[in-house]
């Protein structure tokens, strides 16, 4: 009779960290085809909004990629990532600047990609632990082997957080100019991507004088970039 191999705890303790590991790359993998139909980000919002003691839900809503106005990617690669077409997920040029001025005692400014941006929204947590940006790095990588740069670019779009409660473009463009996302002007799209850096105090509708320089800063960088720049993505 033929005996029964036991697997012991010690065969399947390795197996969990490549099960950990594995399964987000699955996930990615098909989220390249797939749209999401929320994020990690949008989830803890939520969580967040049912704690206040409502029972709203976050206005999120899909808009594929060619449903969307030229400027709005344009605005969010002159906003936040001007060299997203070129880099393989970390912009290192950024990066050295932002350690060189932490280093003379400069304000400590973020070097983050649009890709790590999406890492970070889609499957993780905000804060700066060392864990998160470990996990942040391997899912960029990931998400740069696995999706074309248009398809990053779209779920940034879609996933990115423009007000309190309020994710995504098309719920953005519905909220703040009664438009849908393919009627978005450049002012208008340059104004959205100013208040990424912290939407829940930036206000798109009663722009401080801050977010009002900073959209005039997004424009004349698009113009720079040109209406071509995102051409060949």
């Amino acid at each position: 009779m033929p005996r029964i191999r036991k697997i012991g705890w010690r065969t399947w303790l390795w197996r969990i960290p490549v099960l950990l590991l594995g399964a987000p790359i699955l996930l990615i993998a098909a989220l390249r085809w797939i749209d999401p139909v929320t994020s990690a980000f949008m989830l803890q919002r939520q969580v967040a909004v049912w704690g206040e003691g409502s029972w709203r839900w976050v206005n999120y809503e899909w808009v594929d990629w060619e449903y969307l106005a030229p400027a709005l990617p344009l605005a969010a690669v002159a906003a936040e990532d001007q060299r997203f077409p070129q880099h393989w997920g970390f912009d290192l040029e950024a990066i050295a600047d932002a350690w060189e001025d932490q280093s003379k005692g400069g304000q400590v400014r973020g070097a983050s990609t649009i890709s790590q941006q999406v890492a970070k929204n889609l499957f993780l947590w905000s804060g700066r632990s060392w864990l998160r940006k470990g996990l942040e790095a391997y899912l960029t990588l990931a998400i740069e082997a696995l999706w074309p740069k248009r398809r990053i670019l779209e779920v940034y779009l879609n996933i990115a957080q423009f007000g309190a409660n309020v994710f995504g473009v098309g719920a953005a463009s519905a909220m703040y100019f009664d438009k849908v996302p393919v009627q978005i002007s450049t002012r208008e799209a340059a104004l959205l991507m100013a208040v990424l850096p912290n939407p829940q105090r930036y206000k798109v509708d009663r722009p401080s004088a801050y977010v009002a320089g900073r959209a005039a800063r997004i424009q004349t960088f698009m113009r720079q970039l040109g209406s071509q720049y995102l051409r060949d993505l």
